[in-house]
């Protein structure tokens, strides 16, 4: 019964340095993150979320009214005093946008009342339809 107990003794102690590795990493014995797959993987999403965020944005646009206090052709820029543009949850204020195509600064001059629609892009706003309403 000794010799059996000896024998247990033995591999119980020796049992831990038996499962050991070559190696005396830690980290050996882990499977190595998949890193090209993790940015080709952020990658592809940011440029889905940037494709989604584009078809909805111009979906969901709704026309606001204003009247135009600045043409600035130069510049691509234009500013109006608008009323709430409900799809940037915006209140009425008077400020300066970009415009989406120069040709657009065409249909309108300074004390027009307008109609038109907005949205952020980028980080800027931006009037992408802009059209003189009839008083």
């Amino acid at each position: 019964m000794n010799y059996v107990l000896l024998v247990l003794t033995a591999l119980l102690a020796t049992g831990p340095a038996l499962a050991q590795s070559a190696s005396t990493s830690h980290d050996s014995h882990h499977a190595a993150p998949a890193a090209a797959a993790t940015n080709t993987n952020t990658n592809t999403n940011t440029n889905t979320n940037t494709n989604t965020n584009t078809n909805t944005n111009t979906n969901t646009n709704t026309y606001s009214e204003g009247e135009v206090r600045k043409v600035d052709k130069a510049a691509r820029k234009i500013t109006l005093k608008h009323g709430e543009i409900k799809n940037l949850d915006m209140t009425p204020m008077t400020m300066v946008f970009q415009v989406q195509d120069a040709a657009l600064l065409e249909k309108v001059k300074a004390g027009d009342q307008v109609r038109f629609t907005a949205d952020k892009v980028g980080g800027a706003y931006i009037v992408l339809s802009i059209e003189p309403v009839k008083p």
